[in-house]
C-alpha cells in the first residue's frame, strides 16, 4: 500500500549514478518529436517508418524512476510551452479533411505480435502541439515513433494533403496527436479500441459492450476558479511492448504545465471490466490554489430531473447521470447530476475515502432513443484510492451548457493541504469501468429522481414555481422483495426550507420503493437535501444528496 508523500522538491535522489546516465540519454528524446533530422536519417526513416534507430536502453522496471527524475529535473526549470507546428499544411487542416484522414490498420504498431496493437492520431487541425511517443521492446530498447504520412490514408477531400504535407515537412520530425490501444475486448477475432490518449492529459477507456463517453485526466488545476483553469499536458509517452500472451499493458507518461510536472505509470487490464492501475508523482513549480487528483470529465445536457425545456426528441442526453461516493465507514452517497443555470461547485468532505466516480446508471435505450450516440452504453468510471489519501474533499463542478458537445461535468479529489512550490506529491489509485452498479455496493441505490410542480391539479391558488414535488425511487436486492407491510422510513433532512407531504410506498412488481415529498424553499436560498431509507434502526440504502436552486425552474 502506498501513501501520499510530501517532501521538499530537491533532496538528493537515490541511485543517482544510474539515473544520471539514463537521464543524459533520455534527455535526447525530450525534443525528438519536433526537431529537424539529418538527410541520411530522413532517408532511413522514409524507408521503414516502424524501424527507427534505437535512442537508448532502459529496463521497463526502471522507467518510472527515470520519468520521475525527468519530471523533477523539468520542475527545477522555467516552464517552456510546447511549440506550435510550423507547417501551414498541417495547421490549416479543416474539420472535414481531418475526419477523412485515417490510420492504416496494416501499419499498426505491434500488429500480429501481441494481443495489443497501437494506432496513432494525425497532428494538425486542433492538435497543433504534437507529443512524443516511444515504444520499449523486450530488450529494453526505446524507439521513437515519428510522424509520417505513410501511417495514414487520406480519403475524399483530404487526398491532396498527403503530398502537400510530405513536401512541407521536409526534414522536420514531428510527433503525433495521440494514440489508441486495440485489444480483443468483445471477441477473440477482432481488436476493439479499449483506450485512447489524445489532448492535454485526457484519456478514455471502455469495458465490454461500452462506447466512449466520460473522460479521465492526469490532473486538474484550478478548476472552476475565477482565475481560470490550467490544463497540464502529457508531452511524452513510453509504451512497453507486451508479451504475446499478456492481457495487460504498461505505459508511462511525462506531464508538464506552468505550475507542475509529473510522472505517471498506467497498467491497463481489460477483462469483464477495464481497469487502469495508476501511479503518479508530481512536482510543483509554483503554488497551486486547487489541485484536482484523479479528475473525471463528463457531460450532462438534460435528464429525468431536468426542470428546463429542451427542444429535443430524446428524453435524456448525458454521458453520466450521477456522482457516487463511498466513505471509509462504507456510507454510500449518490448525487444526481444537473445542468444548472449558473456554475455550481459542491464539495463532500472525507477522510481516506474508499472511492468515488461518475456513473451512467440509466442503461435503458428507451430513455435516450439515440441510435447514433448510444448514451445507454456509455461507461461509468470508479476511482479506488490505493493507500491512505488523508483528509480532503470530493468536488463536483456543474457548468451550464446549451449543447451536448460541451463537457460540463468535472469531479476530482482535492487534498486538504495545498501543494506549494518546491513540494512533491504521490498518489496511487485504480480506475475501473462499470455499468449501472458496482458489485461491492450492497445497499439499495437510487433508481431515478424526478421533479415537478408542487401544485395540485386544478388548484386555484397554486404555490410559486420554486415549490417542488420530488419523487426518489430506490431499488436493490435487499429491499425489492420486502413485504409492503414492513415500515420503511425516509430519513430526510435539508438545510433550509420546509418539507411537506412526505410518503414512502412500494413500487409495483417489486421494483423498489418510492419516497415522495414537497419542498418549499426559503426565499431564494438553495435547498441542500439528504435522503436515505431505514428499516427499524438500520440504514438500508445509499444517501441521496441533492441541491435544489429555486431559480432553476423555468
Amino acid at each position: 500500500m502506498e501513501t501520499i508523500t510530501r517532501a521538499a522538491l530537491y533532496p538528493s535522489f537515490k541511485k543517482r549514478a544510474l539515473l544520471s546516465a539514463l537521464l543524459a540519454l533520455c534527455a535526447c528524446n525530450v525534443s525528438a518529436a519536433e526537431q529537424p533530422i539529418t538527410k541520411s536519417d530522413a532517408d532511413t526513416a522514409d524507408a521503414v517508418p516502424t524501424t527507427q534507430p534505437t535512442l537508448l536502453t532502459i529496463p521497463s522496471e526502471k522507467l518510472f524512476a527515470v520519468v520521475t527524475a525527468r519530471a523533477k529535473q523539468l520542475a527545477a526549470k522555467d516552464y517552456v510551452a510546447a511549440p506550435v507546428i510550423a507547417v501551414d499544411a498541417l495547421n490549416n487542416i479543416n474539420y472535414q479533411d481531418y475526419r477523412a484522414i485515417r490510420f492504416r490498420q496494416d501499419h499498426a504498431i505491434w500488429k500480429d505480435e501481441s494481443l495489443y496493437e497501437v494506432q496513432l492520431f494525425h497532428p494538425g487541425f486542433l492538435y497543433k502541439n504534437p507529443i512524443a511517443i516511444n515504444t520499449v521492446d523486450a530488450d529494453a530498447k526505446v524507439k521513437n515513433l515519428p510522424f509520417k504520412t505513410d501511417y495514414y490514408l487520406y480519403d475524399g477531400t483530404a487526398a491532396p494533403l498527403e503530398q502537400e504535407i510530405t513536401a512541407a515537412l521536409g526534414t522536420t520530425q514531428l510527433g503525433h496527436a495521440g494514440f489508441r490501444l486495440h485489444f480483443p475486448l468483445n471477441n477473440n477475432d477482432y481488436k476493439d479500441e479499449v483506450a485512447v490518449f489524445q489532448g492535454a492529459s485526457y484519456f478514455r477507456i471502455v469495458g465490454p459492450d461500452q462506447v466512449y463517453g466520460i473522460s479521465a485526466r492526469g490532473l486538474a488545476i484550478d478548476t472552476a476558479l475565477s482565475s481560470g483553469e490550467e490544463f497540464p499536458v502529457f508531452k511524452e509517452f513510453w509504451l512497453v511492448k507486451p508479451k504475446p500472451e499478456d492481457t495487460h499493458i504498461v505505459l508511462y507518461a511525462l506531464l508538464d504545465s506552468p505550475s507542475v510536472t509529473g510522472a505517471y505509470r498506467f497498467e491497463i487490464s481489460p477483462s469483464t471490466a477495464t481497469e487502469v492501475t495508476t501511479k503518479m508523482q508530481i512536482f510543483a513549480r509554483e503554488d497551486i490554489k486547487k489541485l484536482g487528483i484523479a479528475p473525471l470529465t463528463s457531460m450532462f445536457y438534460h435528464g429525468e430531473n431536468s426542470t428546463k425545456f429542451f427542444d429535443d426528441y430524446r428524453p435524456e442526453v448525458h454521458d453520466s447521470d450521477g456522482l457516487l461516493m463511498q466513505s471509509q465507514d462504507n456510507k454510500w452517497v449518490w448525487r444526481p447530476l444537473n445542468n444548472p443555470k449558473q456554475l455550481s461547485v459542491t464539495s463532500f468532505g472525507y477522510d481516506n475515502p474508499k472511492g468515488f466516480g461518475l456513473a451512467q446508471r440509466d442503461r435503458e435505450f428507451n430513455n435516450y432513443l439515440d441510435t447514433e450516440a448510444h448514451y445507454h452504453a456509455r461507461p461509468s468510471l470508479w476511482i479506488e484510492p490505493q493507500g491512505q489519501w488523508g483528509n480532503g474533499r470530493v468536488e463536483l463542478v456543474e457548468i451550464p451548457t446549451d449543447t451536448e458537445t460541451n463537457d460540463n461535468i468535472v469531479s476530482y479529489w482535492v487534498p486538504e493541504q495545498p501543494l506549494k512550490a518546491g513540494e512533491t506529491l504521490s498518489f496511487s489509485y485504480k480506475l475501473s469501468t462499470f455499468n449501472a452498479a458496482l458489485a461491492s455496493q450492497d445497499k439499495a441505490r437510487v433508481l431515478r429522481t424526478r421533479i415537478g410542480s408542487a401544485a395540485l391539479p386544478g388548484e386555484e391558488n397554486p404555490p410559486p414555481k420554486s415549490h417542488r414535488q420530488f419523487t426518489v425511487d430506490f431499488t436493490g436486492d435487499n429491499i425489492n422483495n420486502l413485504s409492503a407491510k414492513l415500515k420503511l422510513l425516509a430519513n430526510l433532512t435539508l438545510n433550509s426550507g420546509e418539507i411537506s407531504d412526505k410518503t414512502v410506498q412500494q413500487l409495483p412488481n417489486n421494483e423498489g420503493w418510492r419516497v415522495a415529498f414537497k419542498v418549499a424553499p426559503e426565499g431564494g436560498k438553495p435547498v441542500d437535501m439528504r435522503l436515505s431509507l431505514t428499516l427499524r434502526d438500520k440504514e438500508v440504502s445509499e444517501v441521496w444528496s441533492y441541491v435544489w436552486y429555486p431559480n432553476d425552474v423555468e
